[in-house]
C-alpha cells in the first residue's frame, strides 16, 4: 500500500473518532451541569483547555459561556478540532482514496458530514443540543460498523485500526479528565454527595455504564470506575484495551519494532498505574492524564516516521491533540 493513501485512511479514521468523542466530551458536561446543583462552578471553560484550543479560542471569543464553547466545538469551521471540521477533514482523507474501501463506506461518511452541516446552519441550540450529538455518536458508530462488516482484512483496515485506537485512547483520557482538578471544584467536601452521580455520567458517556455493573458489580465508586476505564483489558474504550489492539495491529504490519515498543512503554504506563492514588487526588489524575497524552503523541510520531510520507508535497492533515499538550494548536489543515 502508498504510504499517501495507508496515512488518509489512517487520519481519517482519527477524525470521524475524534468527533464522535468530542460530542461525547460536551454530552458529559451538559449532563453533569443539569444533573448538579448550580452552586457548583462547573463551567465551559475547562473543556476548550482540554482539546489544546484555547489559543484559537481567545482568538474569536472573549467569554467562555455555553454559547459561544458549544458553538467552537460543534459547528465552527475555523476550528480544527470542531465536529463539523473533524467530519470534513475525514470527507475529504477519504475522497482521495475511496477507490480502495466499499463505496458504502465514503457515502455514509458524506452523508454524516452533510446531517451536521444542515444542524450547524440551524444553530446548535441548548434545545437540540443532545439530539444533535447523539446523531453525531450513532452516525460514527454506523460508520464503524460498515468498516467492520465490509472492508476486508488488510493493510487498509489496519491503518484504519490503527487511528481509531490511537484516537480513542487519547480522547477516553479527555473524558476522564472531565472528572479531574481541571473542571471540578477543589473542595472535597462540597463534591462528596454528588461523587457517584460524577462518575456515573463519565460511564455513561463511553456507553460503559452497563458493562461497569456487569462486570465490577459493586455501586459506582471512583477508584473502580477510573480502574474500569484505564485498565480493563476488555472494555473497549478503555485505554488498555485500545492500546492492546493497537499493539496486535501493528503484528500484521512489516518493520513494527519501534512503533510497538512505543505502545508497549505506554500500556506499561497504564496497567501499572497507582489506581487509589489517582482516585483520590484530582491533580495526580490530571497530571498523569497529560503523561499519557504526550505518550500517544510519541505513539503517532513512531508511526508517522515508520509508514508515512514525510514531505512537503502531501496534504496534511491537524496535529494530533496529544501533541498540542506542548504546543499551541495550530492544527494546519490544508486539507479543508
Amino acid at each position: 500500500m502508498l504510504s499517501r493513501v495507508a496515512e488518509n485512511l489512517y487520519w481519517m479514521a482519527r477524525y470521524i473518532e475524534r468527533a464522535e468523542d468530542t460530542a461525547r466530551l460536551l454530552s458529559v458536561n451538559s449532563h453533569l451541569m443539569l444533573d448538579l446543583p448550580g452552586r457548583l462552578p462547573l463551567g465551559w471553560a475547562p473543556l476548550i483547555e482540554m482539546t489544546g484550543s484555547l489559543e484559537a479560542f481567545t482568538a474569536r471569543h472573549t467569554d467562555f459561556d455555553e454559547r459561544n464553547v458549544v458553538h467552537f466545538l460543534c459547528a465552527d469551521t475555523e476550528n480544527d478540532i470542531s465536529i463539523i471540521s473533524a467530519l470534513a477533514s475525514a470527507r475529504e482523507n477519504l475522497r482521495t482514496t475511496r477507490d480502495v474501501v466499499p463505496r458504502e463506506i465514503w457515502e455514509e461518511v458524506n452523508q454524516l458530514y452533510l446531517s451536521v452541516v444542515d444542524h450547524a446552519e440551524h444553530g446548535v441550540s441548548p434545545r437540540r443540543r443532545d439530539s444533535f450529538l447523539k446523531s453525531v455518536i450513532r452516525g460514527c458508530q454506523a460508520l464503524t460498523g460498515l468498516i467492520e462488516g465490509t472492508l476486508s482484512h488488510g493493510p487498509a483496515r489496519t491503518f484504519i485500526e490503527l487511528g481509531r485506537q490511537l484516537e480513542r485512547a487519547d480522547m477516553t483520557t479527555r473524558i476522564v479528565d472531565v472528572r479531574s482538578a481541571s473542571l471540578l471544584p477543589q473542595n472535597p467536601e462540597e463534591l462528596l454527595p454528588f461523587e457517584n452521580l460524577q462518575w456515573m455520567s463519565v460511564l455513561k458517556s463511553l456507553t460503559a455504564y452497563q458493562m461497569y455493573r456487569q462486570q465490577v458489580r459493586l455501586r459506582v465508586r471512583g477508584p473502580d470506575v477510573l480502574r474500569f476505564l484505564l485498565q480493563d483489558p476488555n472494555l473497549p474504550r478503555s485505554i488498555a484495551c485500545s492500546l492492546e489492539t493497537l499493539g496486535h495491529e501493528l503484528t500484521l504490519l512489516p518493520r513494527q519494532d519501534r512503533p510497538a515498543a512505543t505502545v508497549s512503554l505506554v500500556r506499561a504506563d497504564v496497567v501499572d498505574a497507582d489506581i487509589q492514588a489517582l482516585a483520590h487526588s484530582p491533580s495526580k489524575l490530571h497530571a498523569f492524564i497529560d503523561e499519557l497524552q504526550i505518550g500517544f503523541a510519541a505513539i503517532h510520531d513512531t508511526l508517522s516516521a515508520t509508514y508515512f510520507v514525510n514531505d512537503d508535497t502531501v496534504p496534511r492533515v491537524a496535529q494530533t491533540q496529544s501533541q498540542t499538550q506542548s504546543q499551541s494548536h495550530a492544527g494546519d489543515n490544508d486539507n479543508d
